[in-house]
């Protein structure tokens, strides 16, 4: 595996490995040995002499695809409604348009990043962005919601040659060590301030343009690194690349992508002969790519790292973390807009705090490490975000603008403390020379995180909302079937009824759409709270001297 993926938090984390000694007893916690730090950027290959200001402009240009990537993923949950209302797409196909992308980016990762590795990094990352402002163009003109689903798989491809190729190139470019710490902390920093900027630019745009705006902005962004890049950015390759696995991709997309499908089947039909079968084949193939990666020599994932305790609790419990974060933004982005009827930029301004608190701690957990072994502050960490939905669950019947922004803050501080420390678990656990495949893994663990929890907890919410919505009689086939299946078909069939009708409609799919909330919420604060557990179990540490 090639030292090449890391996911926003393990770049943060980087920062914070190479920075931090090790101390082997942390004040109050003398049974506990601190984690071992492990050197995160590992020894990339040589390339040429950058001067000191080339550098620098370098990094801003490697910014430009990080604050895309960063921005694109909140601007897209405010823009479902808007999708909902002009598209009509069954509550399974609204899930798809946010699915796919994660689905396929977590599929290429670790393998885009090995190619990054054989065919060059600048090379690999302009191929990217250019895919990835031309699919992204279309995308906003999408006509039919099964054509923007194909887009979105299609920039999940073209999205792949883009983050890992980032961070590798910025590991070859600052070859002094502390101006490496810094330029990773600067490129994790970027990633937190887009998240921060996505829902005001997102309301923004949204507020005075269609939904397709929101794709149409990776253009401007993308541009500068398109003209300037290939003179600014030096080339970069690994001289003893791994051999590329293929049919190591080919079946871990083959398994998750049924796999996907039948959670999304089963929770919008019931048990069915099609989503069986696709739940059957995901794991079966699931299998295939498990038994594959243990017996060749180059594997896609590099499972032997889980023999590590430290390592695979750390993942697990990010994997739940975002599992249930997902699911709460697919939920909120449609609560504020649709049920409260805010707009967009209001929306969006809502949601601030607990994105610039998300940032606040992960400074603060870099900082406290220090003094608290780290997996007390994981844990403290995943209960305060477990605090989080327990308000909702507690004001679910009334559920208001300030209530849905104070549990994002809680959620977001917890979560962006817990992330912090444990992706500096997952590289400190592992040998210099795993450290890359540690930060594969690490991100696709992210990113199936992401795909699950909007598949599942997607899936629970839309089935409560089809099972309490009350559909007006008297509508075509075509306006009962929109209305019934997600919240923003009922508001637009509503436009088109009569004042009595189109009350009744409104209330009963807002009632309805919220019907699920606590469900799902309870759902998220389980997983919170098996992941706090984990980290117990998985982090204690022997007893010592």
């Amino acid at each position: 595996m090639s030292n090449n993926s890391s996911s926003p938090a393990t770049a943060s984390a980087a920062s914070v490995s190479a920075s931090t000694p090790t101390n082997p007893r942390t004040p109050g916690t003398s049974r506990t040995p601190s984690i071992p730090r492990a050197n995160p950027t590992g020894s990339p290959a040589a390339s040429p002499a950058v001067g000191s200001r080339r550098r620098w402009v370098a990094l801003a240009l490697l910014m430009l695809p990080v604050l895309l990537v960063s921005v694109d993923n909140t601007v897209l949950s405010f823009a479902l409604p808007a999708i909902s209302r002009d598209l009509g797409p069954s509550s399974t196909t609204l899930l798809w348009i946010v699915d796919v992308y994660p689905l396929v980016l977590a599929g290429l990762l670790v393998a885009m990043g090995t190619l990054g590795d054989r065919v060059g990094r600048r090379r690999l990352l302009l191929v990217g962005a250019t895919g990835f402002a031309i699919v992204s163009a279309a995308a906003a003109f999408a006509p039919t919601a099964e054509l923007l689903i194909l887009a979105r798989a299609i920039m999940g491809f073209f999205g792949a040659m883009l983050m890992p190729s980032t961070l590798s190139l910025l590991r070859s470019i600052f070859s002094d060590p502390r101006q490496r710490t810094l330029a990773i902390a600067i490129w994790a920093g970027g990633f937190s301030a887009g998240s921060s900027l996505g829902p005001i630019v997102g309301g923004a745009l949204l507020q005075h343009f269609p939904w397709g705006s929101v794709f149409l902005l990776a253009v401007p962004i993308l541009l500068p690194l398109l003209i300037l890049g290939p003179s600014l950015i030096p080339e970069s390759r690994d001289p003893n690349p791994h051999k590329i696995d293929y049919l190591s991709i080919v079946l871990s997309l083959a398994a998750l992508t049924p796999f996907v499908y039948a959670i999304k089947t089963l929770a919008h039909d019931g048990i069915t002969v099609v989503g069986v079968t696709a739940l059957v084949v995901g794991v079966v193939v699931g299998v295939l790519f498990v038994l594959r990666q243990r017996r060749i020599k180059n594997p896609l994932l590099d499972l032997s790292l889980f023999a590590n305790r430290f390592f695979s609790g750390a993942v697990l419990a990010n994997f739940l973390s975002v599992f249930a974060l997902v699911g709460f933004l697919f939920f909120v982005s449609q609560h504020l807009q649709l049920v409260l009827e805010l707009d967009p930029l209001d929306a969006g301004l809502l949601l601030i705090p607990g994105a610039v608190g998300g940032i606040i701690a992960g400074l603060g957990a870099a900082a406290l490490v220090r003094r608290v072994a780290p997996r007390r502050v994981i844990i403290a960490g995943i209960l305060l975000s477990a605090s989080g939905f327990l308000l909702i669950i507690a004001m679910r019947d009334d559920l208001n603008a300030i209530v849905v922004a104070i549990a994002f803050v809680i959620l977001s501080f917890g979560i962006g403390t817990a992330e912090t420390i444990s992706n500096d678990v997952i590289l400190g656990s592992v040998p210099a020379d795993k450290a890359g495949a540690a930060s594969g893994i690490s991100e696709t663990a992210y990113e199936l995180g992401a795909v699950l929890g909007t598949a599942v907890l997607g899936a629970i919410l839309s089935g409560f909302y089809r099972a309490n919505v009350a559909v007006p009689a008297g509508l075509s086939a075509t306006d009962t079937t929109a209305a019934g299946e997600t919240l923003g078909g009922a508001l637009g069939v509503a436009e088109n009824l009569p004042g009595t009708d189109a009350t009744s409609l409104v209330s009963s799919a807002q009632a309805a759409f919220d019907s699920g909330v606590g469900a799902t919420a309870t759902i998220a604060l389980v997983l919170m709270l098996a992941a706090a557990l984990v980290i117990q179990r998985s982090m204690r540490a022997q007893t010592t001297g």
